[in-house]
């Protein structure tokens, strides 16, 4: 089987993503150091694929320690990359934490896949590179604006630094633009576990209808949006790793000149914040409790995929609508409630 390296394997992506890339055959490691991520969540994936992964408690930023994980397994035939810290408005705050991780992190990681001659990277990238676009949806050949937030940033820079590498190296890379993964796994054994208060929507809206925070607050209804909130394309967390496997799939087949390539994820749907609070509010039969606030800097206006690119080169399809999106993302908040000792204690957030 072919072996590969999941970074950030323990977040809730890369969590999916290894549970996926397990049911189609891969042998999987990971590496988390569990900054912002639950060790336990890896326990979830082996009762859903009865496969142990290992995982590697390094810090990427940390290159002698990286290096030792590639000294220990040679054999590694490519790599996905999701260790990043992740939140926009943290990032508006505390930068410089943000550019030394999720850049330091990544050259680290490249150094070594140089050294051992990785052949396949794949990158977890984001629709924030393409910033406030004049036009949506949005194809993998728009122009970036400026990104919104310094996690943008990192991104663009990422996006940068890998196609720059691809070029001089033997890797063939894959760059993947997703929009925004909400739900959880079918079996209601793995999900999104926030750290902290939740800065992404639809954890701020289970978290609120279970109670754990009193209020949320919808940043901004003066947009020029069709009812005044920001517009998102929401995608479920399971659609999206099943496209990481297609990726490694993807350039496990390449041949020729192929060094990188881009895909957006997202469903190619529009929905702005308040019509996924209908949404939730219709699948659990729950009067969310929420008061509009000001607009939160960071934030894009408006911005969807068109993802035509993915489906006919990648032959991803996704098969999760908004309605179920929130009613697996509900479920599993329902479970973290009934069972909250199941992950142990959250590891701190950052000072």
């Amino acid at each position: 089987m072919p072996k590969i390296l999941v970074t950030g394997g323990c977040g809730y992506i890369g969590a999916h993503t290894i549970v996926d890339l397990v049911e189609n055959g891969y042998e999987v490691i990971s590496v988390d150091n569990n900054s912002r991520s639950h060790p336990g969540i890896l326990a979830g994936v082996e009762r859903i694929t009865g496969k142990k992964v290992k995982n590697y408690k390094v810090d990427l930023c940390n290159f002698d320690d990286t290096f030792a994980i590639f000294q220990e397994n040679a054999d590694i035939d490519g790599i996905i990359h999701f260790a990043a810290y992740k939140a926009v408005g943290e990032s508006v705050d505390k930068p410089l934490i943000y550019f030394e991780n999720n850049l330091g992190s990544l050259i680290n990681l490249l150094k070594c896949v140089q050294e051992f001659s990785i052949p396949n990277f794949v990158f977890s990238s984001s629709c924030t590179v393409y910033g406030n676009p004049d036009v949506i949806p949005v194809t993998e050949t728009t122009v970036t604006k400026p990104a919104e937030s310094p996690y943008g940033a990192t991104k663009q820079m990422g996006e940068e630094i890998i196609r720059d590498f691809a070029r001089s190296s033997g890797t063939k890379a894959i760059l993947l633009r997703y929009f925004n993964p909400v739900g959880a796994h079918s079996s209601n054994v793995i999900g999104e576990m926030p750290i902290g208060r939740p800065q992404n929507l639809v954890p701020a809206i289970t978290q609120t209808a279970i109670g754990k925070i009193p209020k949320m607050v919808v940043y901004g209804d003066d947009y020029d949006t069709r009812d005044g909130s920001c517009i998102r394309d929401f995608i479920h967390v399971s659609d999206i790793a099943h496209a990481h496997t297609l990726a490694i799939q993807y350039v496990e087949k390449a041949e020729g000149k192929l060094n990188h390539s881009v895909f957006n994820l997202g469903t190619g749907n529009g929905v702005t914040v308040l019509e996924a609070i209908k949404s939730f509010e219709k699948v659990s039969g729950v009067k969310l409790n929420y008061e509009i606030g000001p607009r939160r800097q960071g934030d894009v206006i408006a911005i969807y995929a068109n993802n035509d690119l993915a489906v006919n080169e990648l032959g991803w399809k996704t098969k999760y609508g908004l309605d179920e999106m929130m009613a697996t993302a509900w479920e599993w908040e329902k479970r973290l409630k009934a069972d909250a000792a199941i992950f142990g204690a959250p590891p701190p957030e950052l000072n």
